[in-house]
């Protein structure tokens, strides 16, 4: 089993128990939205050790966490499960809990490292030419170009801001755009 030298950041204790089934890492569980400052401590001495990836549930809770973590922790990791692969089989809400050991592994090979200060490669005029805001589909071909690119779905206020943090060439952006186009 592949070992993480990072420490994982999760939301709970059975985001927990489904990450050690996909790989053999140590988490950190927030507990919670309202992250504590002793958290946020922990993630800062984490993360100047051994270095961490936010790994939380794809939706609204999840990506609160996220934003509070790197506003507060420069340099962290992301790691994101897109909506489909995190459902529940019965009842419940979205979570890292659902995915599959497989859906785990592939999202921990693809972690990106915010850089809040790179130059502006995608505007939101590409966001409109691409029919990615605005538009009666732009919501749903919004979700596919996130998952494409593995970068969490968000609304397209904040599109251009995650494609710019998490370094999304302009080559990268334009092939999942043509991806999206050939569906």
């Amino acid at each position: 089993m592949k070992k993480i030298k990072e420490v994982i950041v999760v939301e709970g204790k059975d985001d927990t128990v489904r990450i050690k089934k996909a790989v053999n890492a140590d988490t950190l569980e927030t507990r919670g939205s309202a992250i504590s400052e002793e958290t946020i401590e922990q993630i800062r001495r984490l993360q100047a050790e051994r270095g961490v990836i936010v790994f939380t549930d794809p939706d609204f809770s999840g990506e609160k966490i996220r934003k509070t973590i790197s506003a507060e922790v420069p340099d962290v990791k992301h790691a994101f499960l897109a909506r489909r692969d995190a459902v529940p089989s019965k009842k419940g809400s979205l979570g890292v809990e659902h995915a599959t050991p497989e859906v785990i592994r592939e999202a921990l090979g693809k972690v990106y490292t915010e850089a809040a200060d790179t130059p502006l490669q995608i505007t939101r005029d590409d966001l409109l030419d691409a029919d990615l805001i605005a538009g009666t589909h732009a919501k749903q071909r919004r979700m596919e170009l996130c998952e494409i690119l593995n970068i969490g779905y968000v609304n397209g206020k904040q599109l251009v801001k995650r494609l710019q943090l998490f370094q999304v060439s302009r080559e990268a952006f334009q092939a999942a755009v043509d991806e999206l186009d050939q569906k």
